[in-house]
Order: structure tokens, then C-alpha cells, then sequence
């Protein structure tokens, strides 16, 4: 574990970052809007290092910021494969609209995806919630949420974006992150928007079989009491994760007890809603609804 909190390995990914590893331009006109952006890896030296699939208009900035925060795979083997970028094609309907997307591949997610317990090794996945009869929901969001404190700190510091002008998306349990985010309060953090979000969807693979779905329910109370950030909460009618019913009652629970969070269930998408965000074909159907909720936070 000293290997990564050395000095070198610090300074090699604050190497790497200044490098940003160029992958592919795209212009204005492919994306029908007046911002022609770049695409780049970068490896943020926080105090979990991290690298991110970064989108940006090109320029100097400042930038308003956009965090984009993926689900979550409670199986190792899965975690190691995890696509470095998610939600490209979301993204990139962020950066042309002006904004700087970050998109942080979780701790303990593709080469860092150790979990060998007879061999007493372990990867730095920080996000469990332990087992279905007194799961932790309200710490594995918690997790979430502190990364991206770190990542807005970050970039603060290194002047890369507009301090009050962020806005934080996640999915599926990057979406639970995003909700126990919102309970901080972060003033840095002007509105968030999440997709599918919970977490102990599909438990055994099962579909619509939830774990403690009650405990989940109880969690959302905890974080809309203090929560008074604007959310909005997509979700959708076939989403076997998370399903309407479920959904609907997080929301109840949520704003009852002070939550800010406009709710919108989608018509079912494909075979599955629940990964409706990753879809290219999805954004004609869900930018509208955010391209408005956002409009209505200036």
C-alpha cells in the first residue's frame, strides 16, 4: 500500500496529467453545437489516484465542471474489465454544450481489481455495501461522495474550472454516490442529475430481487434531510435494478424529508432501462428533460 501514497507515484501521475494523453478531436459540427472539443485520459493525483476519461471544450477555460460517476460490480472479475469510458457519447453532449466532463474510473476497478482473499490480497474498492441483512448503504454512497470532493478540490486548485458552476451526474450506484453527495451541500456543487441510481439492485443476478430494499428507502430519508442541493432523478419503467415502485418510494422518502428532487419516469428503453444513460440512441429522449432543468438553474 506504500507504493501508492510514495512521493514518486504521485509525481509520475501529476506527470501523466500534464501530458494528457490526446485521443481523438471532434468538431462542432459533428456534435450540432458551437463548441468543438477534445477527448484525453488523465491521471488525477488525489489522495486515492485516480484516472479519468476527461471531455473538454478546446481552450484554456475555466469551465463550468461536469462529474460523471459510473455504476457500481460488487465482482472483481467483472470490475477488472470495466470499460475505461462509460458514458462517452453523454459526456461529449456535455463538453459541446461548454462544459469540462470528468469521468473517474472508481478505485478498484480494472488492473486494481484485486480481491483474492486466501491470498490476503485486496484492491482498493471502497464501495461495498456488506451483506443483504444490515447492508451500509449510507457509507458506500458516502465513498462515492468523496471522491468527488477530492476531484472538485483538485481542480479548484488547479484553476482548471469555474468554482460554483458544478454539476455532478451518476448512474445506477455512481447515481446513489451522487444523492449521499448531496447531503454534504458541497457550494462548489449548483445542481445534480442522476440516472437509475441505488444501490443492491439484482441481488444472486435476480431480476427486480432488491436487497433490503426497506434499508435503501431509510437511507434516502437520512440523506434528503440535510440534501438541499436541486436534483433530478431519472429512472426507467424496465429498469429491473430499480424498479418504479422502488423508485418511486426513494423519491417519497427523499423529498419528505427535505430533499430537493424533481422525478421523471422514462417509457421503457431496449431490453433493459437501467443502463438507459450509456445509450447513444438515449439522448434524444433524456437531454431535453436535463438541457431544461439546467436552464432553470442559472
Amino acid at each position: 500500500m506504500q507504493f501508492w501514497h510514495s512521493s514518486f507515484y504521485r509525481s509520475l501521475l501529476k506527470a501523466v496529467l500534464l501530458m494528457a494523453c490526446f485521443v481523438d478531436p471532434s468538431r462542432a459540427g459533428d456534435q450540432g453545437t458551437s463548441h468543438p472539443i477534445r477527448e484525453e485520459i488523465w491521471a488525477l493525483p488525489l489522495p486515492l489516484p485516480t484516472f479519468a476519461y476527461v471531455v473538454r471544450p478546446i481552450g484554456d477555460g475555466p469551465f463550468p465542471l461536469v462529474i460523471m460517476n459510473h455504476g457500481v460490480s460488487l465482482n472483481p472479475i467483472e470490475r477488472s474489465f470495466f470499460p475505461l469510458v462509460e458514458f462517452r457519447d453523454a459526456a461529449k453532449w456535455f463538453a459541446t454544450r461548454g462544459h469540462l466532463v470528468v469521468a473517474p474510473v472508481g478505485t478498484g476497478y480494472g488492473a486494481s481489481a484485486i480481491d483474492i482473499p486466501e491470498r490476503a490480497l485486496y484492491g482498493p474498492f471502497i464501495a461495498k455495501v456488506g451483506k443483504c441483512s444490515n447492508p451500509n448503504f449510507r457509507s458506500a454512497g458516502m465513498a462515492v461522495a468523496q471522491v468527488d470532493i477530492w476531484i472538485i478540490d483538485y481542480m479548484v486548485a488547479e484553476m482548471r474550472i469555474v468554482p460554483k458552476d458544478v454539476i455532478v451526474v451518476g448512474q445506477s450506484g455512481g447515481g446513489w454516490g451522487s444523492i449521499a453527495l448531496s447531503s454534504l451541500n458541497p457550494p462548489q456543487v449548483k445542481a445534480i442529475i442522476t440516472f437509475a441510481a441505488g444501490r443492491g439492485g439484482r441481488v444472486d443476478g435476480k431480476p427486480n430481487n432488491n436487497c433490503a430494499p426497506d434499508k435503501l428507502v431509510e437511507a434516502t430519508r437520512e440523506f434528503g434531510r440535510t440534501s438541499r442541493v436541486p436534483m433530478l432523478w431519472i429512472y426507467i419503467e424496465n429498469d429491473t435494478f430499480f424498479g418504479p415502485a422502488l423508485s418511486k418510494r426513494m423519491h417519497e422518502a427523499f423529498t419528505a424529508s427535505g430533499g430537493r428532487a424533481e422525478y421523471h419516469l422514462m417509457p421503457p428503453f431496449g431490453n433493459e432501462g437501467h443502463f438507459f444513460i450509456g445509450s447513444p440512441d438515449a439522448i434524444p429522449i433524456w437531454s431535453p428533460l436535463v438541457a431544461k432543468f439546467l436552464e432553470a438553474q442559472r
